[in-house]
């Protein structure tokens, strides 16, 4: 099976973070589980990697910004993340789900998955993610939640 970080990710966050995240202290139990579901000691460790920098970058302050600069998305972003992707994040931004600062940990988590080319379902988990781990963010986190998992998106307000 080849699996990449993304799928190490998901499997984390579905059966652990999302069901019973007191059981994601032990990082020990935490790979072994991993490595029982088949996934790869380099896997696992690339995704553990990826979620302690995750932690490292949450944002100094979630002070609202009024002036939001455009975007210019360097080469590489541009090659990984195709329009559907960064119109998504652009209305994620416009809508206050999330804010500059958040779009760019999202970029930079992105960026650091081992994948070429990310699609928009790929971007709103990371999306997700970014949002589960930020302190303040659980109204973003639910509203995002909520367009992945029903069949008929609701609008924002």
């Amino acid at each position: 099976m080849k699996e990449t970080i993304l799928d190490v990710l998901l499997y984390l966050f579905e059966h652990y973070f999302y069901d019973d995240p007191d059981a994601v202290r032990d990082r020990d139990s935490l790979q072994n589980g991993l490595i029982q579901a088949g996934f790869s000691p380099a896997e696992i460790n690339k995704a553990f990697d990826w979620l302690d920098e995750l932690a490292r970058q949450r944002p100094a302050s979630s002070v609202a910004r009024l002036d939001t600069p455009v975007r210019v998305y360097a080469e590489p972003e541009l090659d990984r993340l195709d329009i559907e992707c960064r119109g998504f994040l652009m209305f994620l931004e416009q809508t206050g789900v999330i804010d500059a600062d958040q779009r760019e940990l999202v970029l930079d988590r992105v960026m650091a998955l081992d994948q070429d080319e990310v699609d928009v379902d790929d971007l709103k988990w990371v999306v997700l993610m970014v949002l589960f781990n930020q302190p303040g963010s659980e109204a973003a986190y639910a509203w995002m939640e909520s367009q992945m998992f029903e069949d008929e998106p609701e609008p924002v307000h």
